[in-house]
Parts: structure tokens; sequence; C-alpha cells
């Protein structure tokens, strides 16, 4: 059959290059967007006279049998038809008739797939938005369990102060916090219609374009049609958005796979979600942080092949956008099933607090408290305590002890200064404590900033 462009052409497309050409076998993941905007599009003709009320009903019955065909899997997708909206289109045809061919009146599929996709990643950005915000609600069940369990807080991964466990995690709450911020920037800047722009100039016919866009749910139309037909700044932006929230996802999974190690012993992920060896009996690997470390890198690679499809793109709609869509799709689908595991595997983990406090006595992590102290107690400058510490904490060394184990007797033989009262600033659980400035460490602060993200939540 001949394409629906054909009528300049001589000669049929080579086989070849329908299956170079064509989208079909994925865009047709955007199959409601389609029909949704056809519909909206439909009822705009209608209202401005073009379409006849009868042919309106016509259109709206066929939409709605395809829509059902789709969906019990009966619809013929043809690599010929090249794309979605033609597979659609000549089927609405078929069905109904000469009113079928007048759907197109007034559009493009250069607005049209800028619909389609654009109406697309807005919903995935709110159903992202939903599973950041049910991962955070998992995490913060965790967290307010553990706000006085004392966990070495790090720098260079060498052990620097204690601090609390449910602290630790509200670093990660803060992270999903922003991201779900730059989901909803993006999906208020990108909520406007392309519906009406045609090709790229715009359209003679007297078409309603605020009436389209309100029945699709859009806030507005777009301003310039030259550049809506191009623009894939809102692709751009979820892959973008995807790719930090996953880096975030990375990090915390980095921890959980060091943390389920014999090395560190901090927590046990649970059976559902670990793996075993094929050649090792006693092994329990972490294959789910693992894997979520390893698919971060998946989604980079959507954004960066994006980025460079556009970067050297003229005005306006080009073919090499049909590049746009695949790297979407996978990311938000990888986005959405890590969201997901992740939550499961923090709820099912066991967290082995004990492991955490005693590693906090390994490490010096009182060192900073006695220069504190010094500087407080002893009115000694910074420096000048910096070094005392430092003598302090090779005097442990050489004694085989923490610091926060060190005789008082040891702390006078390094500087007379050093008063007995040292010993209570020494105590880890009273260090973590003292930290009450505010976004601290102390059990104190650390319930506070769990409080904002249970706020946050709710609002």
């Amino acid at each position: 059959m001949d394409k629906m462009w054909s009528g300049r052409f001589s000669a049929s497309a080579s086989s070849l290059l329908d299956e170079f050409n064509a989208s079909i076998m994925y865009d047709r993941k955007l199959y409601k967007e389609d029909i949704e905007g056809s519909l909206a599009h439909a009822a705009m003709l209608a209202k401005q006279g073009i379409l006849t009320t009868e042919e309106l009903i016509q259109i709206t019955d066929g939409l709605n049998q395809i829509t059902k065909e789709i969906e019990e899997d009966k619809f013929e997708w043809n690599i010929s038809d090249e794309d979605l909206h033609m597979g659609i289109e000549k089927r609405l045809t078929s069905l109904i008739g000469d009113a079928g061919k007048k759907l197109h009146t007034a559009r493009s599929r250069n607005d049209q797939v800028a619909v389609d996709f654009r109406r697309y990643v807005l919903k995935r950005n709110v159903e992202i938005v939903n599973g950041l915000k049910l991962l955070m609600s998992e995490i913060l069940v965790v967290a307010n369990q553990h706000t006085e369990t004392l966990i070495p807080g790090m720098t260079h991964l060498q052990h620097a102060q204690p601090t609390n466990f449910g602290f630790h995690l509200g670093a990660y709450l803060a992270m999903f916090k922003r991201d779900i911020a730059r989901f909803e920037d993006s999906y208020k800047r990108n909520n406007i219609s392309p519906l009406g722009c045609a090709a790229l100039a715009g359209t003679p016919h007297n078409i309603d374009r605020d009436m389209s866009a309100e029945i699709l749910g859009f806030d507005s139309v777009s301003v310039n049609c030259l550049d809506t037909v191009s623009d894939r700044d809102f692709a751009l932006e979820i892959l973008f958005n995807i790719s930090t929230m996953m880096m975030h996802i990375s990090r915390l999974s980095e921890e959980l796979v060091m943390w389920s190690s014999y090395e560190f012993g901090f927590v046990e992920l649970s059976d559902e979600y670990s793996t075993g060896s094929s050649i090792m009996p006693q092994k329990k690997n972490p294959d789910v942080p693992e894997l979520l470390r390893g698919k971060t890198g998946r989604v980079y690679g959507s954004l960066m092949g994006l980025l460079t499809v556009m970067k050297g793109l003229p005005l306006a709609y080009n073919k090499d956008t049909q590049e746009d869509k695949e790297g979407v799709f996978d990311a938000v689908e990888t986005a959405q099933i890590s969201l997901e595991i992740l939550k499961e595997a923090i709820k099912t983990m066991e967290v082995k607090g004990h492991n955490m406090e005693a590693a906090c006595s390994v490490g010096h992590l009182a060192a900073t408290d006695l220069a504190d102290y010094l500087v407080e107690k002893c009115d000694i400058p910074f420096r000048e305590a910096h070094f005392i510490t430092g003598k302090a904490v090779a005097k442990s060394e050489e004694l085989k002890i923490d610091l926060s184990d060190i005789e008082h007797k040891y702390l006078q033989e390094i500087d007379s200064r050093i008063n007995e009262d040292v010993l209570e600033f020494l105590v880890l659980r009273n260090s973590m404590n003292a930290r009450t400035s505010s976004g601290g460490t102390s059990t104190i602060r650390t319930k506070e900033q769990l409080e904002h993200f249970k706020t946050f939540l709710e609002g």
C-alpha cells in the first residue's frame, strides 16, 4: 500500500529504507498520548467548524475502537507505516473512510509527536516523583529508629567524627528531596502545548490552540512554533533529572555494598533481595545495590546520547530527533524499577547497630572534641589545640587504644592545662550529641531534620 506521503514520489521506498527509517516498533509506546491528542484536536476542529459534528463522532468512535484494539493486542503494527501516527491514521481511515483523512487538518507529524512525547514525559515526571516519595518514606522509617545509633562519620573513607545512623540516612533524604524539586520544576516549565504549530510555522486554518491545550491538561500554548517542533529540552531535562537521581541512588547503593560486607557488617540485606554464588555456597551477594550502580551508567549514556543528537541540529524538525525516544523510554523504566527495588531492599534489610557503634571505637573519632575542649576550656588557639590533639592521638596509637579510652594522666603528660573533665568530652555519644548547631548530628537536631522531611512528604 502507498504511504500517505507518497504523492510526490514515483518509486516505492525500499524495504531496507523501511527498516532503517521506521520508529513504529518502539514509538507505539506513545499510543495513549497520540490518541488523546487526536481526540482533542478533532474536538477543536469541530468547534471551529472545520469538522462536522457527524465527522467528529465518527473520528471519536474510530479512535476509541483503535484504543481497544491496541489494548487487546489486536492492532496490526506494520513497519511500512513508519511510525505510530501513520499507523493509527491509516487504521482510522480504513474504519471510517474519508472522515479519517480530515483529522490531520491543521496538524503535522512534527507537532503531533511533540505533543505525544511531551505528555509522556510529563506523566512519567509525576510517577517518578511519587516513587521518590515512597522511597523517602521508607528511608524515614529506618532513620527514625536510629537517631541514637552511633555510626562513624567519614571523610576520604576514613573515620572522622561520631554521627548517628538516622542523621546519615537524612543526608539521602535531602538528596532525594532535591530530586523531587527538579522533577516538579521541569513539569511546570514544560507543561505547554505544541499542538497547532503544524510543521514549523503554524497553520492558516482558524484553529483554537488554547482549547486543545486545555483539553490535554497543558497550562498554556508554546510561544514560537519554529522552536516548538524542534524542542527536546523536556526530554533532556527528564534524562538529566533521572541521571542526578540515579547518581544519588548509586551513592547510597555503594554504601549498602560496603555496609553489607564482613569488613563493615553494618547491615544485612534480606534473602529476598540478595543472590548467591554458583560455586561458593557461603556467599550472599548484594546484587541489588550493585545493579543500581551499574544502571546509573546506562542512564548517563541516554543523556549523553540525546545531548549529542541535539547539539548540531538546524531549525526546525530533523529526522535525527527520531532518536530521542528509546533512551528516554529506557531511562524512565530504569528509574521506576530502581526506586521500587531500592525501597524494598531498605524496608527488608537488617540494621546491625551494635557493629556500627563498635566501629566508632576505632579511628579516634573524638579527636576534634579534644581540640574543641582545649579551645573552649583552656583558651588555647585552635592551631595549637590541633597540634596538642595530634600528640594525644599519637600517644593513643602507642598505647594501642582509641583516643576515647585514654586516661587523663596521659593527656596531662602532653599538656598540663588539660583537666580531668576532658574525659566527658571524649565519650563518643557525648561527642555526637554535642553537635547541636542547625543541621548537626545530635539526636535532637536529627529528629528535627527527620520531622522536616516528614512534613515535606505530607505536604
